[in-house]
């Protein structure tokens, strides 16, 4: 109830990855046209990104049916670095939080981005 009426939940494959490699581009301009109009509708303060490890769109972004960690790690972060540029040039007072979700349900959080 505390939430209620406070956010926007907007979900796309992938997540930062979907909004900003280049296999997706497609999406691209939907997410930011959603978010423009969560920011106006709702208010919002903070975007909230989440990714997770053994992520499909990541396969899709590599080509690759199967990813080392590390590789995938990178491609995260990756999209979390240009996500994070995009937002700051485009909508500069909205705050942003990034996650990765590990497969042994870990949440990473990070703040120096």
């Amino acid at each position: 109830k505390k939430l209620s009426g406070k956010y926007s939940l907007f979900n796309i494959a992938g997540a930062a990855v979907g909004v900003t490699h280049k296999k997706f581009k497609k999406w691209h301009l939907t997410f930011f046209d959603n978010l423009k109009s969560s920011i106006v509708l709702h208010k919002i303060q903070k975007l909230i990104i989440m990714n997770h490890i053994d992520c499909g769109a990541v396969k899709i972004a590599s080509n690759k049916k199967k990813i080392k960690y590390v590789n995938e790690f990178k491609i995260h972060m990756e999209s979390f670095i240009k996500l994070k540029k995009i937002i700051d040039k485009k909508f500069p007072k909205l705050n942003t939080e990034f996650y990765l979700i590990t497969l042994e349900k870990k949440i990473i959080k990070f703040d120096e981005i």
